[in-house]
C-alpha cells in the first residue's frame, strides 16, 4: 500500500512509519507543501530499483555505442517510423478488442 505524509508528520512518527515499511511492505510518499518530494521504502523494494536503474545504464550505453555512428537525423527518422507503427499495432488491438 502506498501512503501520503506530509514532512511535518513524517518527523512526528519516524519510527511508526519504518515500522510501516519495513513489516508491512508499505510506501510512504512525503510532501512539502502539497508536494512529493521524497518516498520511503522497503530496502528490498529499493535494491531491485537499483539493479533494474544500473541494469537499464548499461544497456543504455550499449545502444549508444552501437548507435555512435549514426547521424542524428537518421535516428529519429527510425524512432518515429517505429512508432508509428508499435502505435498503430496497439491501436488495432484495442479496436479489436472493443469488437470482442
Amino acid at each position: 500500500m502506498i501512503t501520503e505524509t506530509t514532512a511535518v508528520a513524517f518527523r512526528q512518527n519516524l519510527g511508526e512509519m519504518l515500522n510501516q515499511v519495513q513489516l508491512r511492505k508499505d510506501s510512504i510518499v512525503i510532501t512539502k507543501d502539497g508536494k512529493p518530494v521524497a518516498a520511503l521504502i522497503d530496502a528490498e523494494l529499493f535494491d531491485r530499483i537499483r539493479q533494474m536503474r544500473e541494469r537499464f545504464d548499461e544497456l543504455s550505453a550499449q545502444i549508444a555505442a552501437a548507435y555512435a555512428n549514426v547521424p542524428e537525423e537518421e535516428g529519429m527518422a527510425e524512432i518515429m517510423r517505429i512508432t508509428k507503427e508499435v502505435r498503430a499495432e496497439m491501436n488495432a488491438e484495442r479496436r479489436k478488442k472493443k469488437k470482442a
